[in-house]
């Protein structure tokens, strides 16, 4: 917006140099003032006009100005305009991975069913080892049932072969049962060699529970302290004596007869006053303990 100053316009107006009364101008001296003062007007608009264009413009039209670029970029963050390059990446990136959905299909549909088939396969798993274990059970309850009858002198042997049958195709811990009680049945029908080697198999057996496996070693060093050889029987009775094992009293009151058998009373009764005086041990162990140190003397 520019400013341009008024035109100046010619006037006429009496001039009164004299002191008399003004007279009303004539039409002719109008025209001769008006011929003098017109061209003055026009040079002075043509002089003027452009220093008015380029005069500052006025507080209020710069605020104008400054209010439009205000609301030109809010309008723009409003209401934005897609930008056609993120739109190309977009497309580009659904179309990369339809490809590699193509592609790899057939092999997430296999790993998906792998995955599947090997859960349905390891509860199968579980559901027949559950089931073999409760057969295990049931034919273990069987025998032990056979074992206590009155009529189980008479069918020893028969419960024997249960047991053995149990320990053949029987899970481990039902398998390491069967054994022991194998071994017991035949001890106390005098076949002390086959007891043992059911004893040896069970205490060299590493997939048995330990406990047990020290149970069968301790009967397999009872059942051979008179005649088995003392340097491995003393070994294994070493092991067994160990502080914290469950076992312990009973093999130190093995190690106290295997040193008398060996002619050392003097071990034997260090052994066996320990042994008398040890509130850990049962009672049964420590009263036999004491019974035979008094009767060394």
């Amino acid at each position: 917006m520019t400013a341009t100053l008024p035109a100046v316009v010619p006037t006429v107006s009496a001039v009164n140099v004299t002191g008399s009364a003004p007279h009303p101008p004539s039409s002719k001296s109008k025209q001769t003032a008006y011929r003098i003062r017109a061209p003055c007007a026009t040079k002075v608009n043509h002089w003027f006009a452009p220093v008015c264009r380029r005069a500052a413009p006025p507080l209020w039209s710069a605020a104008l100005a400054f209010a439009g670029t205000a609301a030109t970029a809010r309008i723009g963050r409003d209401n934005p305009v897609v930008d056609i390059f993120d739109e190309v990446d977009e497309e580009l990136r659904a179309d990369r991975a339809q490809q590699l959905l193509k592609r790899y299909a057939g092999l997430i549909i296999a790993v998906a069913l792998l995955i599947v088939g090997a859960a349905a396969g390891w509860q199968a798993w579980r559901w027949w080892q559950a089931k073999q274990d409760m057969a295990a059970g049931e034919r273990y309850l069987a025998a032990m049932a056979l074992m206590q009858s009155p009529a189980s002198a008479a069918n020893r042997q028969a419960v024997i072969g249960d047991f053995n049958a149990i320990a053949n195709a029987a899970p481990e811990g039902y398998r390491t049962l069967a054994r022991l009680q194998a071994a017991a049945l035949q001890a106390e029908s005098g076949e002390v060699r086959g007891a043992a080697a059911l004893w040896n198999d069970v205490a060299t057996d590493s997939s048995a529970d330990p406990l047990l496996r020290d149970l069968a070693n301790l009967l397999w060093c009872q059942h051979q302290i008179d005649t088995g050889d003392p340097a491995l029987l003393e070994a294994r009775l070493k092991a067994l004596a160990e502080p914290g094992n469950v076992w312990r009293p009973l093999a130190q009151e093995q190690l106290a007869l295997l040193d008398l058998r060996q002619g050392k009373t003097a071990a034997a009764k260090a052994l066996l006053s320990k042994l008398a005086q040890d509130t850990t041990a049962p009672n049964g162990v420590r009263g036999r303990a004491a019974a035979l140190l008094a009767r060394l003397g």
